[in-house]
């Protein structure tokens, strides 16, 4: 076994330590903002305000945080991003304290930035990957946030339990506890994140040419894709569309089941099916986008997501059988679409460049779910839920195409 193989399985180990810990905070928080937001407000608007607020904060936090790993590592990246959602998370206590929806919404942006920093940690697992596993390593720490992700949310009712027992609101608790779990996963990174394994990646690759090519990491939004390749464009187009539409879909399910009278338990057994296929087939799919190539498997992922909005828009509310199987089916979608478009991303672009197109991808990726989340609240308020699954799928048919051709040109 290499040197770099021997550092690749320590950052593998610590990365998915750290999903752990900020997937159980991250979801512990969300899992009540909503319920949280809309009871200080009297609002279920401003309830439904409360996640998009923490991926708006996600997606700002996405191109600062890859300027500073571009200068810095990905070591100070990742802390950066855990500890503002630790400071978020306190704010947050501190409003529902307070009573303060409004500041509620704006602790809920900085929320963000930890949910942003469990994004941006795929890519950190990526760096000093053998590029015939660099699928299955972006794979792995996606499929590590399993673990949190499903025990976070039944860690909110103790937090709340403990919160009351030391006099305070029940849903203050909850964003206490995150606060507790961010920190902790600042501090796995801070350190034992060494090396820094965009710092290796980059010196083995290109080692006179870092300093140069720094002020690229200033570039614009806009500057950055005109110089993306072709290849890159595709991944991160394929990442942000699957991303979008599982944001939009998955939020007005609920919704949609409501309006049959389907009870609390039967949503969330839909919701649950959708959330494990989002991360069990993570391995699997890193798996074949290295043996089978990242676009056969980009393209997969588009394509069940156009077949998941038919199956699922197509579902009366009452249908829970059918509106599982398409929520699953988005899930699967939306975790091939993010394994093999990550991975074909990072071999896109030079190491140096790495970090500010990761960092273009993940705001593209959280900006796409808060339109796709707000969209689809109007889509279904004004015609219906069968018209998102339409609006969805006939959104996703361009790439899909676009992919199909991308692979029969790599083929041929």
């Amino acid at each position: 076994m290499t040197v770099l193989e021997v550092v690749q399985r320590r950052v593998l180990r610590v990365l998915a330590t750290a999903q752990v810990l900020g997937a159980a905070g991250v979801t512990i928080g969300l899992a009540l903002s909503t319920l949280i937001a809309a009871a200080l407000a009297d609002s279920d608007l401003v309830g439904g305000l409360a996640q998009t607020a923490a991926v708006l904060g996600a997606a700002a936090f996405a191109l600062p945080a890859a300027r500073l790993a571009a200068r810095s590592g990905r070591r100070p990246a990742l802390v950066l991003g855990y500890g503002v959602g630790a400071a978020g998370a306190v704010v947050a206590a501190g409003a529902v304290v307070l009573g303060s929806w409004h500041l509620l919404l704006g602790a809920l942006v900085l929320f963000g930035a930890a949910s942003g920093a469990n994004l941006a940690a795929r890519y950190a697992g990526a760096d000093l990957a053998h590029p015939h596993r660099r699928a299955r390593s972006v794979a792995l720490v996606v499929w590590a946030a399993t673990a949190g992700a499903v025990l976070g949310p039944n860690l909110a009712d103790p937090a709340g339990r403990v919160a009351a027992l030391l006099g305070l609101p029940v849903g203050a608790g909850p964003y206490l506890l995150s606060a507790v779990l961010f920190g902790l996963a600042a501090v796995v990174v801070l350190l034992f994140l060494r090396p820094d394994p965009l710092t290796v990646a980059r010196s083995a690759a290109e080692p006179a040419r870092d300093r140069a090519r720094e002020v690229g990491d200033r570039r614009g939004a806009a500057a950055l894709w005109r110089s993306l390749t072709p290849g890159a464009r595709l991944a991160l187009s394929g990442v942000a569309l699957c991303h979008t539409a599982m944001v939009g879909l998955m939020s007005m399910t609920p919704v949609h089941m409501d309006h049959a009278g389907s009870s609390l338990r039967v949503v969330g057994l839909v919701i649950s099916a959708h959330v494990a296929a989002m991360y069990v087939a993570g391995p699997l799919f890193g798996w074949m986008a290295d043996e089978l190539g990242r676009v056969p498997v980009l393209t997969i992922g588009v394509a069940l997501v156009v077949a998941a909005s038919g199956i699922a828009g197509m579902a009366p509310p009452h249908d829970a059988p059918q509106l599982a199987a398409g929520l699953a089916l988005l899930g699967f979608g939306w975790s091939a679409g993010l394994v093999a478009g990550s991975a074909l991303l990072t071999e896109s672009v030079p190491a140096v460049d790495r970090p500010a197109a990761q960092g273009l991808s993940d705001l593209c990726m959280n900006a796409g779910g808060a339109v796709g989340g707000v969209a689809a609240g109007l889509v279904v308020s004004t015609w219906s839920y069968g018209a998102l699954g339409l609006l969805v799928g006939f959104t996703a048919l361009p790439l899909l195409v676009a992919c199909l051709f991308s692979s029969s040109q790599r083929v041929g």
